[in-house]
């Protein structure tokens, strides 16, 4: 037989992993409001010759070295992806997530982005790039203050549609275009820090 104290205990507890349950659906939700709900979130891979998840970003691409861009290479998309968006962020700046590329329009039949990717605001392909964080149009390496590593996330996205945004476009503007309209979000991580 279980003690009065003890029940309300259980009762409790179980009312709280509800919570949880109910609450990690709604987060899932709110995702699919955001722009995925084409029901292929993280459907393919993002990857590097240079950069390796987790690890130091060379310094070749930040400000402290060339500040030129990392080559990126993806695999299959998606099917029905009419084009590709990228952005680049840290999310640990000090003044909030800062911006270090926007790129869109990129061809559906593209699968690499080449290393040092001019900073044209078209591209011969179509590819359109935005301005970023620096105020300028195309890549800027990260460069962070002195102090603990920073996180740099490259977010590919598979689109529907194309974009046909005017280059020169913010990272807002890119969010308000995609909504709706992205079929899956391939990610890679990498960290560089100054002492």
């Amino acid at each position: 037989m279980i003690g009065k104290g003890r029940a309300t205990g259980m009762v409790a507890a179980s009312a709280m992993v509800a919570g949880i349950l109910l609450s990690c659906g709604s987060r899932t939700s709110a995702l699919d409001s955001a722009g995925l709900e084409k029901g292929a979130a993280m459907g393919f891979v993002l990857k590097s010759s240079t950069l390796t998840p987790n690890d130091p970003i060379p310094r070749k691409f930040t400000c402290d070295g060339d500040d030129v861009s990392p080559p990126l290479a993806w695999d299959a998309a998606p099917a029905g992806t009419r084009s590709f968006s990228l952005v680049t962020e840290d999310p640990d700046a000090p003044g909030g997530t800062f911006v270090h590329w926007v790129l869109y329009d990129v061809p559906a039949t593209a699968r690499t982005l080449p290393e040092n990717l001019s900073r044209e605001k078209s591209l011969p392909d179509g590819s359109r790039q935005g301005r970023n964080g620096f105020g300028q149009i195309g890549y800027g390496g990260p460069c962070p203050p002195p102090g603990p590593a920073h996180r740099y996330y490259f977010r590919l996205y598979a689109l529907d549609a194309d974009l046909n945004l005017a280059p020169g476009a913010s990272r807002a503007d890119l969010d308000r275009a995609m909504k709706g309209k992205i079929l899956a979000q391939a990610e890679l991580m990498s960290r560089y820090g100054r002492r």
